[in-house]
C-alpha cells in the first residue's frame, strides 16, 4: 500500500492536528488487531438540511474524518499500520424532513476509498439525528484493523 500521507498530499488534503479527548475517554483502544477510534465531531456547525448545505455536510463528513486519522496517527505514530477500515459509524445532525444521511456520509467513505483503495470499503451506519455534541452537524467513529 503506497503511503497514506502521500496519497493525502495527491488529493491536497492534510491531517489536522489531533484534537484530545474532552471527557473520561481514550482516543483509541485497541483490542487485538482492531482499533477502536472514538467519536470526533466535524468544526462544521447547524443542522444539515435547514442552514447546513447538503454539500457542505458532505465536506465535513470528509473533514471529520481526517480528523480521525490524525487521532489514529498520533495514537500510532503513523497511518502504515492500517491493514484495512472495517467499520465507520456516522451520525448527522439533520432537519426533521431531510433523509439523504447516507449520501452525506459518502463525504467520508470516498476518501477512505479513495486513501486504501479497497482496504478503504467498509461497513457503515448513517443515522439522522436532532443533536450532536458541541452543535455539530456530524460525529463519525471508526475501527480499523492493524497489520499484525
Amino acid at each position: 500500500m503506497a503511503n497514506i500521507e502521500s496519497r493525502l498530499a495527491d488529493l491536497g488534503l492534510t491531517l489536522p492536528a489531533p484534537k484530545p479527548a474532552v471527557a473520561n475517554y481514550l482516543t483509541t483502544k485497541r483490542s487485538g488487531d482492531l482499533l477502536f477510534v472514538s467519536g470526533r465531531v466535524s468544526r462544521l456547525q447547524g443542522v444539515v438540511g435547514a442552514d447546513v448545505i447538503f454539500e457542505q455536510g458532505r465536506e465535513a463528513a470528509r473533514d471529520t474524518v481526517l480528523d480521525l486519522l490524525a487521532t489514529i496517527r498520533d495514537d500510532l505514530g503513523t497511518l502504515e499500520s492500517i491493514a484495512s477500515v472495517e467499520r465507520l459509524h456516522g451520525f448527522v445532525r439533520s432537519a426533521p424532513a431531510f433523509t439523504q444521511q447516507p449520501a452525506v456520509l459518502d463525504g467520508a467513505s470516498d476518501l477512505l476509498v479513495a486513501l486504501f483503495g479497497e482496504a478503504g470499503r467498509h461497513a457503515r451506519t448513517a443515522t439522522g439525528t436532532n443533536q450532536l455534541p458541541f452543535g455539530a452537524a456530524i460525529q463519525l467513529d471508526l475501527i480499523v484493523r492493524l497489520d499484525a
